[in-house]
């Protein structure tokens, strides 16, 4: 499994729990969302650093890697746009 899966998955549930026990509690929704988004977003800054390291370096690595990853759709684009700058030129001399 990914890891930002595991990672979302997690946020999600930091979050979900304390909204739903909050909620049972009976406290007013807004409160009830407000605390259960602080307690879920410090709960995963605290617990969640490995996994949020992870996904940095993977996102790191993807942008910065050796040789750009060319698609087959950047290719035909290149070549459209190759032959149209060659098409123009040939008008105008």
């Amino acid at each position: 499994m990914p890891v930002w899966i595991w990672y979302t998955a997690l946020r999600i549930l930091l979050f979900a729990v304390p909204l739903a026990v909050l909620l049972i509690a009976g406290v007013n929704p807004w409160v009830s969302a407000a605390v259960a988004a602080v307690f879920g977003f410090s709960a995963s800054v605290i617990f969640l650093r490995r996994q949020r390291e992870s996904i940095a370096s993977d996102l790191y690595e993807a942008r910065h890697r050796e040789t750009p990853a060319v698609h087959v759709d950047d290719e035909v684009e290149d070549a459209a746009v190759d032959a149209a700058s060659t098409e123009r030129r040939d008008h105008s001399a």
